[in-house]
């Protein structure tokens, strides 16, 4: 390990520094547009580092960049159809953190290019589910987001298309999706802990790259009504897209 001991050891200090970069344009996409980080994050620093450490740092730092938010959510949140979404969740998270902790890096890396540019396709789409309540399909959206977070903390746009769609007020709906990545954020953080993906390793670099994330984070809310929503988010998406390309496993020969 290097820098007083907080990169591990199979982490180059230009490695280390290159993910605080990406760490910090994902923050600030997540600051200003309230989604995008880890579809940003995730193609990108696991084409530098094994999927299986930067899947768990992205959950930690995120997870204690959000949870501020998380009192106030509790208590504005319609928490009986969160808790029915939360069950898919409960469902999904396993089988992805058994997919990451038991795949080759490399095929790991090949399904979250393909899920992230998916779930791209997803946001450009504007999808939003207007269709009837129904248990069956909270559990449903609730299991696909799990799995993606399980797998690559890829889980947002899956509830944000179905919360975002439904006929709530928007304070309702944000604080549903709020409880809901709390509720997931804690059963990924149980399921890493059982496969050992969570390890000293992730926590001691979690305590570089998270200062710097923090910073994007801030730096993204400062840009709010700075800038237009409709074109920061089309910049976001451009970041997405080409941290689909970029974090390719065919491409790197040409790029690493």
């Amino acid at each position: 390990m290097s820098l007083f001991g907080l990169i591990p050891a199979q982490v180059s200090l230009n490695a280390a520094i290159a993910i605080c970069v990406i760490a910090f344009i994902s923050g600030t996409a997540r600051g200003f547009s309230g989604f995008g980080s880890a579809l940003i994050f995730m193609p990108l620093a696991s084409s530098i580092a094994d999927p299986r450490l930067v899947a768990p740092l992205l959950l930690i730092i995120d997870f204690i960049a959000a949870a501020p938010l998380l009192p106030g959510a509790w208590q504005k949140a319609d928490r009986k159809a969160t808790s029915i979404i939360v069950l898919g969740a409960l469902i999904g998270v396993p089988i992805g953190t058994y997919l990451l902790s038991h795949l080759e890096p490399v095929t790991t890396r090949w399904i979250i290019s393909v899920f992230v540019f998916a779930l791209l396709l997803l946001l450009l789409s504007g999808w939003r589910y207007r269709g009837k309540d129904h248990p069956a399909i909270s559990i449903g959206i609730g299991g696909l987001s799990g799995f993606c977070s399980g797998l690559a903390q890829t889980g947002g746009p899956p509830i944000v298309g179905y919360w975002l769609g439904r006929p709530l007020p928007s304070v309702i709906a944000r604080a549903n999706i709020l409880l809901f990545f709390g509720a997931s954020d804690f059963f990924s953080g149980v399921s890493y802990a059982v496969a050992r993906l969570i390890t000293l390793d992730s926590l001691k670099f979690a305590v570089v790259v998270g200062p710097v994330y923090g910073i994007g984070v801030w730096f993204g809310a400062s840009l709010f009504g700075k800038a237009s929503e409709a074109a920061f988010r089309t910049i976001c998406y451009a970041l997405i897209a080409a941290a689909v390309i970029f974090g390719l496993p065919a491409l790197d020969g040409v790029l690493r």
